[in-house]
């Protein structure tokens, strides 16, 4: 992944109820959420349960509908489960996770999240900036902080 973006945001999951009349417009049929929620965002965090049980024409569509520089990272589940063959899908193992994952909700002081960049900038490896709770206005402040950083 070195020559990927240093800073990845997104969100678990793209179909939050409230984002519709806010981030997606009104009229965006159900099918094109994930379509237009990876103009904005170049990651999106699947639990478990959803990639699992996503077919293999699902995850075609999905990676179809998705640009080739957006990622889908998977929460681990299921061993028998195998993810999707493709560079794009990644299983956050937790060892992984501690490396290349920043939780929102968990940690939102934006000064210690730029401190985090700046770190994981010296190793060349992605951040995963994500939001478990899809909190739009906070993922839109991040967006904003990793232009100002260069990144």
């Amino acid at each position: 992944m070195t020559s990927n973006p240093l800073v990845l945001v997104g969100a678990r999951g793209w179909q939050h109820a409230a984002w519709r009349g806010g981030f997606y417009p009104d009229d965006l049929p159900d099918d094109w959420l994930l379509s237009y929620y990876n103009t904005q965002f170049q990651a999106v965090y699947l639990p478990a349960a959803v990639w699992q049980a996503a077919s293999k024409a699902t995850w075609a569509q999905w990676l179809y509908d998705t640009r080739d520089s957006f990622y889908f990272v998977l929460e681990p589940g299921d061993a028998a489960s195998a993810k999707p063959d493709s560079a794009r899908v990644l299983l956050a193992t937790p060892a992984w996770e501690a490396q290349h994952v920043w939780w929102l909700d968990e940690a939102p002081d934006l000064r210690a999240l730029a401190q985090r960049i700046t770190q994981q900038a010296t190793t060349g490896e992605p951040l995963f900036v994500f939001s478990r709770s899809g909190n739009a206005d906070l993922l839109e402040q991040i967006n904003t902080l990793k232009q100002v950083m260069g990144y």
